[in-house]
């Protein structure tokens, strides 16, 4: 099987990071700036950023409701950090628009400001024994999941790695890191969507 190609939304964030472990895990890795690059890809990387800027982005360069009904017609997607607050059904808190895509209520920057960002040991049990080595920085948490949502890693009591059907969110930056296993995991969901 051809390996797939997966886009990573290259409006801000860590592009360059997504893209390199991507490849290092087998995928084809692209950027994606317009709808025309978004209907090329078998699978979508929302990375880290800074939330309503990236939603004003998308609706800018035209790609909001694009994702979204790629999305809800079964392309994977994978929101990290401010991706997850993008693809949330709401944020605690505020009156910020979302894509959506994820039934979760998130609070940003739960885990405090950018002087609190830490590396942790992260137990996920998806992927095997051994501690992801998981980056927070300014990381949300969720604080409610629908029942379509299943919990594959919490810190401190609250989710921080969640996927509901062919929608993954993680609260941490595994791009950050020399382990690929959720980009691994990532890639593993998009045969069965296709």
């Amino acid at each position: 099987m051809a390996a797939p190609t997966v886009g990573v939304l290259a409006l801000q964030g860590d592009v360059v990071e997504h893209v390199r472990a991507l490849e290092r895990s087998g995928a084809r890795a692209v950027e994606v700036r317009t709808p025309e690059e978004l209907a090329s890809v078998d699978a979508l990387v929302v990375p880290g950023g800074e939330s309503t800027t990236v939603i004003r982005l998308l609706d800018r360069f035209g790609l909001t409701e694009p994702i979204r009904a790629r999305v809800r017609g079964g392309m994977p997607f994978w929101g990290t950090c401010m991706g997850m607050i993008v693809a949330a059904h709401d944020v605690a808190g505020l009156d910020q628009p979302t894509l959506d895509l994820l039934d979760v209520t998130v609070r940003r920057n739960a885990f405090g400001r950018q002087v609190d960002s830490a590396e942790v040991p992260l137990p996920i049990p998806a992927l095997g024994t051994e501690p992801f080595p998981a980056v927070f920085i300014r990381a949300p948490w969720i604080e409610r999941t629908g029942p379509s949502v299943e919990t594959l890693a919490e810190r401190d009591g609250h989710g921080v790695m969640v996927r509901a059907g062919n929608v993954l969110g993680t609260s941490f930056h595994p791009e950050l890191t020399h382990d690929d296993r959720v980009h691994g995991y990532f890639l593993g969901m998009i045969p069965a969507t296709r």
